[in-house]
């Protein structure tokens, strides 16, 4: 029975180690030679790109850093993604838009975001004040304040599904948010400022630490998805639905403006890779938007609008390596919203 047992040992380790140095040659012959951490190498990594590009804020979480310059994307002085000046352009009248990293444009330069791609086909000068992982919580609390400040004639607010899971969350992707809390009356903001960014190291558990080294772990679970804080650094404080039970109360909120708005729904790419994913994806857009519109606000779902412009090669090749629209899925999007901002007179045809 001893034999038996140590052979078992034997077989499981072995195929174990197999199994880690067949993840670890998937992740590049480097990771053969070297065994860092990787939740650690992640999160730092994510830590050092935060630096770079965005500012601690105590209401917002953060917001992009003023002045900041790096290839193909720009920020303005006052931490908007910069939208190239057009000849003869006036600063009134001013669109603005908010909204995620569909919004800002990740992985495209600062001529290929959807805003700017909108502001050349209008010639109206649109201010892009997207932030990349924002949940929708932050989205409307950003709309806020950059409308007291801009005074714009006009908003269009764009949001993805995930968005709405990012509500639950005081801490997303390694970065603190604030957070709604629900109430008898609507949604109450959970007290106290958001707390500066800490150390990467700070994060981890006593798991990541035991096993963040292992290709195979990290591996295994970040494709099961579970834990949600594995390898990113999450924290969820409300419970799953709760995000998406919070539309009606932030789009009361955005009504509030009396400011002209359009709500537009997008997608990332899992909408398109099966019937499962679609079907979730629409369901969640579906009912933002049908609060938006009992909130009086002009809706815009661009789903069909991609998929008929994809044609029969299919709505994936309009996205970056990252998940995001490229130049000419962002053009999808911006004719779809500037139609839509003429159709329903918020802009003049």
């Amino acid at each position: 029975m001893a034999g038996r047992l140590a052979l078992l040992t034997a077989s499981i380790v072995a195929t174990l180690l197999v199994l880690e140095l067949g993840c670890r040659l998937a992740l590049g012959r480097y990771y053969l030679r070297h065994w860092p951490n990787l939740v650690l190498d992640l999160r730092e990594g994510t830590a050092r790109y935060a630096q770079q590009v965005l500012v601690h804020d105590p209401e917002l979480g953060f917001t992009p850093r003023p002045g900041h310059v790096r290839p193909g994307g720009t920020h303005d002085a006052d931490g908007m993604r910069s939208t190239p000046p057009l000849a003869g352009l006036a600063d009134r009248p001013l669109l603005l838009a908010t909204g995620d990293s569909f919004t800002y444009g990740q992985e495209v330069g600062d001529t290929e975001t959807w805003p700017s791609q909108l502001q050349a086909r209008l010639a109206v000068r649109v201010v892009n004040g997207g932030v990349g992982a924002y949940g929708l919580d932050q989205t409307v609390l950003r709309t806020e304040r950059l409308a007291r400040v801009l005074r714009p004639q006009a908003i269009v607010v764009s949001f993805i599904a995930d968005d709405l899971r990012r509500n639950e969350l005081s801490r997303f992707v390694g970065f603190d948010k604030p957070h709604f809390v629900p109430t008898a009356d609507g949604l109450a903001l959970a007290p106290g400022p958001v707390p500066p960014p800490v150390a990467a190291r700070q994060t981890l558990s006593l798991w990541h630490h035991a096993l963040g080294w292992s290709a195979l772990v990290d591996t295994v679970l970040s494709r099961l998805g579970w834990p949600e804080d594995w390898p990113s650094d999450s924290v969820r404080v409300l419970p799953p639905g709760s995000g998406e039970r919070m539309a009606c109360p932030l789009m009361k909120r955005l009504a509030a403006l009396a400011v002209p708005l359009l709500v537009v729904a997008q997608y990332d790419p899992a909408a398109w890779q099966g019937d499962a994913p679609a079907a979730e994806q629409r369901r969640q857009a579906k009912a933002v938007l049908r609060c938006a519109e009992q909130a009086g606000l002009a809706v815009l779902d661009t789903y069909d609008a991609v998929t008929a412009a994809a044609g029969r090669q299919g709505a994936q090749q309009l996205f970056a390596p990252e998940g995001h629209f490229d130049a000419r899925g962002n053009a999808i999007v911006a004719r779809d919203v500037a139609d839509a901002l003429k159709r329903l007179g918020i802009v003049a045809p």
